[in-house]
């Protein structure tokens, strides 16, 4: 790190298609910050990135360089550079667990695989035709079981196996659900087989190699997708610190390398 950089801050915005997070970092703290993601992005990214600031105790101006990531990173207008989620969500495990080599980003709208070597990434995998194996399917199902989405893993929690939901389709779930039901499966049943259904979806990706790493919104309110991907597998699948917030980790990351090579943001 140059002396000039020392003591100023670096800051990473991750707009997904749910949620966007903004990590800022520098002089030895950091702020960071969740917030549901709109239909205005760009409004939305400065309110959140606003509040992170205000939560660390500083202004736009002690910020040295912003990077954007994510589904929505192009609709950040005060940031300097754009990142693939791809290479983000990688910078920023590999300074979590430096021994990590693959990476599974299970978002609102796609899941990603991710290998990586030497904290690079070497090659990925996506999924993004369709919603199952995402958060999005998570909704429909809670939708139609008729619970909030923050209860379906706890409702989960109780059932002793999991009721079969097949259906490929985010916009099938729904039948799937009222047939279990019909069938007499109990709700708990049916939420347990839909945890099932997204770790199966993820697995489908394929590529992965221990030791396999978890980010993204559902590894951080749905562990019981966790445990399904490590008894599906066999693989030992852990959730790294804070998952929703791996994608700005890395963008800030990669702002304050950028800084590092003399960059500096347009004042």
């Amino acid at each position: 790190m140059n002396d000039e950089s020392h003591n100023n801050y670096f800051a990473g915005v991750d707009i997904g298609s749910t949620m966007t997070k903004v990590v800022i970092t520098g002089a030895g703290r950091e702020s960071s910050l969740i917030g549901p993601t709109g239909p205005e992005h760009r409004k939305l990214a400065n309110c959140v990135m606003e509040d992170a600031l205000n939560r660390a105790g500083i202004n736009i101006n002690d910020v040295t360089y912003i990077v954007a990531t994510g589904y929505g990173r192009i609709n950040v207008p005060f940031a300097d550079r754009q990142v693939t989620e791809i290479t983000c969500h990688a910078k920023g495990l590999s300074s979590l667990i430096p021994s990590a080599r693959t990476v599974v980003d299970i978002g609102g709208q796609d899941s990603k695989g991710i290998r990586i070597e030497n904290g690079k990434v070497v090659d990925f995998v996506m999924n993004d035709k369709c919603a199952a194996g995402t958060g999005r399917f998570l909704e429909i199902i809670a939708d139609a079981l008729g619970v909030a989405l923050d209860r379906l893993g706890e409702l989960s929690l109780t059932a002793q196996q999991p009721a079969a939901i097949g259906s490929y389709c985010s916009v099938f779930a729904g039948s799937d659900v009222l047939d279990r039901l019909r069938e007499g499966y109990s709700r708990e049943a049916i939420a347990l087989g839909c945890l099932h259904s997204v770790a199966q979806r993820v697995i489908e990706i394929g590529g992965f190699r221990e030791p396999l790493r978890v980010t993204g919104g559902v590894a951080e309110y749905f562990p019981g997708v966790i445990k399904a991907i490590c008894q599906l597998t066999g693989m030992k699948a852990e959730v790294v610190p804070e998952p929703i917030q791996a994608g700005a980790l890395g963008a800030a990351i990669k702002a304050h390398q950028a800084a590092d090579l003399g960059a500096k943001r347009a004042r």
